[in-house]
This record gives C-alpha cells, sequence and structure tokens, in this order.
C-alpha cells in the first residue's frame, strides 16, 4: 500500500497537474445527469444536511443545462424521496431516528425539492427519481440514455463520495465516457471529495474544470452544425 504525507487535495491536485493516464474523451452524444440537486443537499441556509460547494456550482450546472439543451441533447435531474416513514428505503432507513434521517425525505418535502435557483426545464428535462445511491439503479435511465443514442455523461451533484461516484461507477460500467466538472460536485467532507475525484480521474473518468467543459462542448456544437464524422 502507497502512503503519502500529502492531504487528499494535494495528492488530487498533484495528479491533475500531471495525470498519469490518457483522458477518455468526449464522444459525439452527451446528456448532462445532475445527481441530487435538491434543498436537502444545496440549501445550506436550511438544512444542516447540505454541502459547502464552490460558490459557482449552481451557476455553472445552469449554464451546462443551457448549453446541453442547445446541442438538443438531455439534461437529467435526479432527486431522492421516499414514501411515508421510509418504508422504500431499504437498509439506509435503519441507520437513524433522526428527523433528519434520509429516510424522512418525503415526496413533495421540502428537502426532495430541486433547488429553486436552478433552471429546470420541465417541458423537456427529464424528472428522475431514485431510492438508492447510483442514477442508474433501478431507474429508466439506461433506456432513454439508449433512446437519445448517448455515448458521454456529464456527472454534477452530490455527494461526490456518495451518489456521484455511485452514477459515475454504473455509467462507466454500463459503457458511457463520463466527465466530471470539478467545480459542479460537492461533499460534507474535503478529504472524502478530494479522494472521491481522485479515484474517478485514475480509473472511471474525466474530472475537469467546468470552463473547460463548456468549451469542449462549444467544439462539439461545432462539429454537430458542420455535420462532421
Amino acid at each position: 500500500m502507497i502512503t503519502s504525507d500529502k492531504t487528499m487535495r494535494q495528492i488530487f491536485e498533484d495528479y491533475r497537474r500531471a495525470p498519469k493516464l490518457p483522458a477518455f474523451g468526449m464522444g459525439r452524444r452527451v446528456a448532462l445527469l445532475n445527481v441530487d440537486l435538491q434543498r436537502r443537499y444545496t440549501d445550506t441556509a436550511t438544512f444542516p444536511t447540505a454541502y459547502e460547494a464552490d460558490p459557482e456550482q449552481l451557476a455553472l450546472v445552469n449554464e451546462l443545462g443551457r448549453t446541453v439543451r442547445g446541442l438538443g441533447m438531455p439534461v437529467v435531474w435526479t432527486y431522492v424521496a421516499y414514501l411515508p416513514g421510509g418504508v422504500d428505503c431499504g437498509w439506509w432507513g435503519v441507520r437513524s431516528t433522526s428527523p433528519l434521517a434520509l429516510q424522512n425525505v418525503a415526496h413533495g418535502s421540502p428537502q426532495a425539492e430541486i433547488d429553486a435557483r436552478l433552471e429546470v426545464d420541465r417541458d423537456r428535462d427529464l424528472m428522475l427519481h431514485k431510492r438508492m445511491g447510483s442514477a442508474f439503479f433501478e431507474t429508466h435511465l439506461p433506456s432513454y440514455l439508449t433512446f437519445n443514442r448517448i455515448d458521454t455523461v456529464i456527472v454534477t451533484g452530490g455527494a461526490t463520495s456518495g451518489c456521484v461516484r455511485a452514477t459515475v461507477v454504473d455509467a462507466m460500467s454500463h459503457g458511457y465516457r463520463v466527465i466530471v466538472p470539478e467545480e459542479c460536485v460537492a461533499d460534507r467532507e474535503d478529504w472524502a471529495h478530494y479522494a472521491s475525484l481522485y479515484d474517478i480521474a485514475v480509473k472511471y473518468g474525466d474530472v475537469v474544470p467546468t470552463l473547460k467543459l463548456l468549451a469542449d462542448l462549444g467544439t462539439l456544437a461545432t462539429t454537430e452544425a458542420s455535420g462532421a464524422r
């Protein structure tokens, strides 16, 4: 086992400056998959369960959404919510009796609401209810992506070490290229966030600055407009 005296943030930043593996890159058809950007995890003024994120996180997610929609490609929003009493929460529902425990996130509750600062197109975007970590687990996301001929999934949201990482691993396992815009994911603990970004970058996908991703999407738009193959 390799050991280090550096923090996980330093280890991730060292890798980002000098990656040891080539990037997976972007394909021809992308989907933006926003994982659990609901008030339980974004509204730090109301909920202690929320994550301290990059201050530009939601604005950058909005810009990515506008860009992907402009390409005529899909935007997906997942959210977690349960039946009264959390009877469909599974093992997550037995670990805590706190009023803020996950099983108490009920459909229609403030905790389940997508953050109002986010630009959701209710006529075009897919709102995807999930119960477990990965957005792929027991949802129709795989068939939706197949129908839209998607080869690349952009993943935002939280937590980096939880539902984002689970979604990234499943996306790669389903045969998709994966891109994580660094400023658009968040976690409760600093070390878990950077450990997961490092793990994703080394194994499962590309972790890139959001501005670079937006520039790459601009190039994709030019390619699509020219009909290049």
